[in-house]
């Protein structure tokens, strides 16, 4: 069985040089209730990267379990790497620097250690006093229907710059973004995006991606990194139901999503797996007393389905009545 071990930072090549633990605690879908316990033990239990959002709608109760680890002398803020995101109704540049003071407010910090643009997507600004976390649709309680914006992501990026300027995130990077997406900041960037945070896990391999953005210097968040239908529209589905993770689970005398965890880690790339289980917990950060070889890999590599889960051009027609693709 892999050992006990604390979370193996990786190195980030950013404005910053900081560094981003390799494995971190995902608040998505993290029910407000728990979320404060919840974080609270996984810093406990040696997580020292938190992933939310202002989508999630519990960054209050997130930034409460933080104060309690460091009230209780677990770590200090600056051993934390802290992660929130940009929702698509506040990309004008207006809106950028306030949607972050509201997060920072609501989390009680001082900053951020990174902050994304959650989607490519910029939707019509909805006010803090008419519905917060906005959420994908304008008006809901009138129609489900999805307002878009012609709001450039240049635009939104120069917003995002300023917030490095002023101390409120240390790094920015992007979320959900194709590679022509990223080239494009990257052609007027005055600060790049450090991180590209996208879903990856063995059905949904993305090997140009990421090897794209490891030689522009960018880092790899995989989200979804269990490649799990649970979150989405297919419990039936997951790779840590398929016989080659299963057979290297065996071998390795571990879980096998420990398996499918270590292989995004072993290829460079952070993981932010999202549970309230408290052994899984423990487990999805115990990786590192164990190596997948060779054969392991090529073994994961035939798994490759091109099957993406968070697909918006899929749930945003089905759900918001507005075709809005990100991949072709």
């Amino acid at each position: 069985m892999a050992s006990s071990a604390a979370s193996m930072a990786l190195s980030l090549s950013t404005r910053s040089s900081r560094k981003i633990p390799s494995v971190g605690y995902g608040c998505w879908k993290v029910d407000k209730a728990a979320a404060a316990d919840l974080v609270e033990r996984a810093i406990r239990d040696g997580y020292r990267h938190i992933d939310g959002a202002c989508d999630y709608g519990n960054e209050k109760e997130v930034g409460e379990g933080i104060r309690r680890a460091i009230d209780a002398g677990v770590c200090s803020r600056e051993e934390l790497f802290v992660t929130t995101k940009l929702w698509n109704t506040y990309h004008a540049k207006e809106h950028v620097e306030m949607a972050c003071r509201r997060s920072l407010s609501d989390m009680g910090l001082d900053y951020v250690d990174l902050y994304l643009i959650h989607f490519p997507i910029a939707q019509k600004f909805v006010p803090f006093e008419k519905r917060y976390p906005p959420e994908w649709s304008y008006d809901p309680d009138v129609s489900p229907k999805m307002e878009l914006a012609k709001v450039p992501v240049h635009e939104t990026w120069r917003a995002m710059e300023s917030l490095v300027d002023k101390g409120m995130a240390i790094d920015i990077g992007v979320s959900n973004f194709n590679i022509q997406a990223i080239r494009d900041i990257h052609s007027y960037a005055r600060i790049p995006p450090s991180v590209l945070q996208v879903e990856l896990h063995p059905y949904l391999q993305q090997d140009v991606l990421v090897r794209y953005c490891q030689s522009e210097d960018m880092h790899v968040t995989a989200y979804s990194p269990m490649g799990h239908g649970k979150s989405y529209w297919n419990d039936s589905i997951a790779t840590i139901r398929e016989k080659e993770i299963i057979d290297i689970a065996a071998k390795h005398g571990v879980t096998p999503g420990q398996v499918v965890l270590r292989w995004n880690v072993q290829r460079g790339c952070s993981v932010i797996p999202q549970s309230s289980n408290k052994e899984r917990i423990k487990q999805n950060l115990d990786l590192f007393g164990f190596a997948l070889d060779d054969d392991d890999i090529a073994k994961i590599k035939t798994l490759n389905r091109n099957l993406r889960f968070n697909n918006a051009g899929e749930f945003c027609e089905k759900a918001f009545g507005v075709f809005c693709p990100i991949y072709e």
